[in-house]
């Protein structure tokens, strides 16, 4: 079992690296998901996690690895599921 989204979001914040400033609003939207099939303002988890993603990709630090790894197998889980 995955952990809470917004828990993950915390983490990144905590984390002190940077991110893009185009990833910040998908960063404050996580902040309201508890799992990736939530929504948030009409959008759907899955996609927040997704944007974030794919505007963090200069996003570097020790733990970001782990934590893009983490929101990935999040991210194939859920696939996985609406098979």
């Amino acid at each position: 079992m995955s952990r809470p989204i917004y828990q993950i979001a915390e983490e990144i914040k905590k984390d002190g690296h940077k991110v893009k400033y185009a990833t910040v609003p998908y960063l404050e939207a996580m902040y309201s998901l508890d799992k990736i099939a939530d929504d948030y303002c009409g959008e759907s988890g899955r996609n927040i996690v997704i944007y974030f993603l794919n505007n963090a990709r200069g996003w570097r630090g020790p733990i970001t690895r782990r934590i893009k790894k983490e929101l990935k197998d999040i991210l194939n889980g859920q696939e996985k599921l609406d098979l």
